[in-house]
């Protein structure tokens, strides 16, 4: 019998599959599929202090083992979110969740931080400093390890559940990046963000997306992934949310290895929209073939 139980900052998991921040909306979108509590949590929908519609069209284009995206952080606003969401998702979810928040500001940060703390349902807070498809914010404050922790210490002045930074890859040394967040008092470190990519139209000889550039997912970056969470698992204490073209369960235990608490299942939800419920289903035979018992005992083995 194996045990697929993991503790992500002192909350325990079923298992440590996550779909990712903007492939699963607010859940019980997916809920209508299938019943979500099979998953270990998942991390809702990019959340910003004002609505926000996004990125004009088009913002989507497919690639070679993966796409590219530029939505740009369309959602309600963190009071919408709270009023009319959250209610929604807890009907469908009985676990804890991990609420994402993107801001243009430090203020914008730590207003949106404070408010879904009080939210009994979230269970950690995924403060995305590095999302490549706005201007003026997310990415610009997690490409500067000061701005970083600048950042984070802004949230954890106004929060009490666990703050989980999510970094970009689009850097030189994002250990550097990682090791400036713990020190500034973040619980735990999530990557990676998207990497930055286009497409061009050979027929118009033009940007497939109306953005120009948008953040590059899918299997394709998964070794880029890997070795991130590896080199950032090993300069920091704090635990690590592997994700990044992570499409079987064989990927979340490679990820675990390189040292990675839990991880999260992004653009594979959006090819395939069971595909979070296939690698939880997936996760025991997986772990028999490679002789493991327990999940928490491979984390970081690798190292």
């Amino acid at each position: 019998m194996v045990n697929t139980r993991v503790t992500l900052c002192g909350i325990e998991l079923d298992n440590p599959v996550i779909p990712a921040s903007g492939t699963f909306g607010y859940g019980y979108e997916f809920a209508e599929l299938y019943d979500i509590n099979c998953l270990g949590t998942f991390s809702f929908k990019g959340t910003t202090r004002e609505p926000r519609f996004g990125n004009p069209t088009p913002r989507i284009a497919e690639c070679t083992a993966g796409m590219i995206n530029a939505v740009g952080l369309q959602n309600p606003g963190v009071e919408a979110v709270i009023r009319e969401e959250l209610p929604r998702l807890g009907k469908a979810f009985r676990k804890p969740v991990m609420a994402n928040v993107s801001g243009f500001s430090v203020e914008d940060y730590a207003f949106t931080c404070a408010l879904l703390d009080r939210e009994e349902q979230v269970g950690w807070l995924e403060v995305n400093v590095s999302c490549p498809n706005v201007h003026g914010g997310g990415m610009s404050f997690g490409t500067d390890p000061a701005s970083a922790a600048e950042v984070t210490r802004a949230v954890k002045a106004v929060t009490k559940k666990p703050v989980i930074l999510k970094l970009s890859p689009n850097v030189t040394d994002i250990a550097a990046i990682a090791r400036a967040c713990e020190d500034a008092g973040a619980d735990g470190i999530s990557l990676i963000n998207t990497l930055l990519g286009m497409r061009i139209d050979p027929r118009t000889r033009r940007p497939v997306i109306a953005n120009v550039m948008g953040g590059f997912s899918g299997p394709a970056i998964f070794p880029v992934a890997l070795r991130m969470v590896y080199q950032v698992s090993k300069a920091v204490s704090v635990p690590v949310v592997g994700m990044g073209g992570v499409a079987s369960a064989e990927d979340v235990i490679e990820m675990m290895m390189a040292g990675a608490s839990a991880v999260e299942v992004g653009a594979q939800n959006l090819v395939d929209p069971f595909a979070s419920k296939k690698i939880v289903e997936a996760l025991p035979a997986a772990m028999e073939k490679y002789g493991v018992t327990s999940l928490e005992e491979i984390i970081g083995t690798a190292h």
